[in-house]
């Protein structure tokens, strides 16, 4: 008897926001984008957030799964629609801005 594949967890708790972060290596730029997404969810989406952080170098078949033609790139991958943020992400204003909409409670920026 052959077992049954197994399934892929949920990626979203429920009302949590998933979001993955693609960097290219252990450089100052991809230090400074985690450091930012840190931030961004613990100031802002508070224990509503799950961060995955991928570097390309060392996943790069996650890389081409999800597309990725340059780092950094913050996807928003739940709740819908799934988002794209591309560059340097200093501009965590302008991320809330579009985030705006979807995350509980007022935002201070």
């Amino acid at each position: 008897m052959t077992s049954a594949p197994k399934k892929q967890p949920a990626l979203r708790s429920a009302g949590k926001f998933v979001l993955r972060l693609f960097v290219a290596g252990a450089t100052a730029r991809s230090r400074q984008a985690v450091r930012r997404v840190r931030q961004l969810c613990a100031a802002e989406l508070k224990d509503q957030c799950t961060l995955e952080v991928i570097d390309i170098y060392q996943q790069p078949q996650q890389a081409r799964a999800h597309q990725i033609v340059a780092t950094p790139t913050l996807i928003k991958e739940f709740p819908r629609p799934v988002r794209r943020f591309i560059g340097n992400l200093l501009n965590t204003a302008g991320l809330v801005a579009e985030l705006d909409g979807e995350i509980p409670g007022n935002l201070v920026v």
